[in-house]
């Protein structure tokens, strides 16, 4: 008799990957994506891949802008700490605002989840996340995909892109005619967004050793974890708003590389951003950060948004009209800077 006789079968359960799991997770997810569901949308959560009814009737010339990212080492955070519901807010903050930066509007989003193996209770907080982001930008979650890597990645382990689609007017693409004059509007950002993690957890966990349950700092009532992992605050649908209501040249989304990184993005080669800090409130937690790892000023200011996510650069006529618009958005801003005659360079002055 062939010893191959008394060989159990194998099944893709036993190579680490659970279908049942995936379709129960699929089930819980189901509604928190019907929410976020746009008139345009067709279909249903299940097909092979997500159908969009664009009106197109509605512009002369439609491009449309796209967008991917994902939410780096903060993902490590939300694991230590087990909080799972609100990750999924910043995957779509950083696709969706880049659409936004263009003067698109926001469309529809596809996540991307891998992880060791599909827990369909975790699936569910991380899409809910997703799902809530979603209805913040104002897009529809028109579909995604979870996979299991057994061997690749331990259990709990997981990672998140996201992908997102928006449409504008050719006539109306930024950034445009930003000149001398013009002045730096900063949106406000309570915390790091989903930038410079992996400095902030040298500097913080490592270096200096504190834990993510200790205090945030000394008399803190929120510990560091709560304060490493506030989400990210989605702009795009103040920015579309703000377009309407006064002649915006330009925005930035202030992502890794930090203020002198990104402004520069959208600058003439014949003009310089001058920002004076000091001019914001900057959150605690920077200086924290700072302080944890004798990180230098310079350092801090080209990784960490430093309590600014979001700047548009708009005629300075148009300053006091345009913070009073992103405050009925109910975002806080600020005036921060002034562009001037150079190079296409950033420069921030001390406090």
């Amino acid at each position: 008799m062939s010893s191959e006789a008394n060989v159990t079968p194998l099944t893709y359960a036993d190579a680490g990957v659970d279908i049942a799991a995936g379709d129960k997770a699929v089930q819980f997810i189901k509604g928190h994506v019907q929410s976020t569901y746009r008139k345009e949308v067709v279909g249903d959560i299940g097909g092979f891949g997500g159908l969009f009814a664009v009106d197109w009737g509605r512009y002369q010339q439609p491009l449309l802008v796209s967008s991917t990212d994902g939410v780096g080492t903060k993902s490590f955070i939300a694991q230590q700490l087990g909080c799972l519901d609100t990750i999924g807010i910043d995957l779509v903050a950083m696709s969706a605002d880049d659409v936004a930066v263009q003067g698109a509007e926001p469309l529809f989003f596809l996540d991307y989840i891998s992880t060791g193996r599909v827990v369909p209770e975790e699936m569910e907080q991380l899409v809910a996340g997703v799902a809530q982001g979603c209805r913040d930008a104002g897009c529809a979650l028109l579909g995604g995909e979870m996979s299991e890597h057994p061997g690749l990645m331990h259990v709990g382990d997981f990672d998140m892109v996201g992908f997102c689609v928006g449409v504008v007017e050719r006539s109306e693409v930024l950034p445009r005619d930003v000149a001398v004059g013009d002045v730096v509007i900063g949106f406000a950002s309570p915390g790091l967004r989903s930038n410079g993690y992996s400095l902030a957890r040298r500097a913080l966990l490592e270096h200096a050793g504190r834990s993510l349950d200790d205090p945030a700092w000394p008399g803190a009532e929120r510990s560091l974890g709560y304060e490493l992992l506030l989400p990210s605050v989605i702009y795009a649908k103040a920015m579309n708003a703000l377009q309407r209501e006064v002649p915006v040249h330009a925005f930035s989304h202030i992502t890794g590389g930090g203020l002198p990184g990104n402004i520069d993005r959208v600058l003439p080669h014949d003009c310089d951003a001058v920002l004076k800090r000091g001019s914001w409130p900057e959150p605690r937690i920077f200086s924290e950060i700072q302080h944890a790892g004798s990180i230098s000023t310079d350092e801090m200011q080209h990784v960490f948004n430093l309590g600014i996510g979001m700047v548009a650069i708009v005629p300075a006529a148009s300053s006091v009209e345009t913070i009073d618009a992103i405050h009925s958005y109910g975002h806080a801003a600020y005036e921060i800077g002034t562009v001037h005659g150079g190079s296409g360079a950033v420069h921030i002055s001390a406090n």
